[in-house]
């Protein structure tokens, strides 16, 4: 890392309860971040190809929300990465929240227990 500072991305959307959890557990134990917010910034198709590579466009796609829940059965059939891929570009709502980049690593979705493991200790102020 070269003695730079951690810089830590949450990407979500701002009206999201599990978002506002996330959010609320980073800043009661100090770890500084940067929020990217889908809804006014979108997301990049090569970001969303890297995160699949690394975890999976199984996890990353929000099966259980409500915008992939309305999707006519001919989008939701034959899914596959590449159409997953699409889908989450055109409708980052469809992308699981929140995914926490954390520069070598990223946590999708949020539980306290997996954020205190997975939080680098140097990244709090406190707790």
């Amino acid at each position: 890392m070269r003695g730079t500072a951690l810089t830590i991305t949450i990407y979500g959307i701002k009206n999201c309860d599990t978002m506002k959890k996330a959010r609320a557990w980073l800043d009661d134990h100090g770890v500084a971040y940067d929020f990217h917010d889908y809804k006014t910034v979108g997301i990049a198709r090569d970001k969303l190809k890297k995160w699949s590579e690394e975890i999976g466009w199984e996890t990353l796609l929000n099966r259980a929300g409500t915008t992939f829940k309305k999707l006519p059965d001919a989008d939701k059939e034959g899914l596959n990465e590449r159409k997953a891929l699409a889908l989450m570009a055109e409708q980052p709502s469809m992308i699981k929240r929140p995914v926490l980049d954390l520069g070598p690593k990223r946590v999708v979705g949020f539980k306290p227990d997996i954020y205190a493991k997975e939080v680098p200790a140097k990244a709090r102020k406190k707790g």
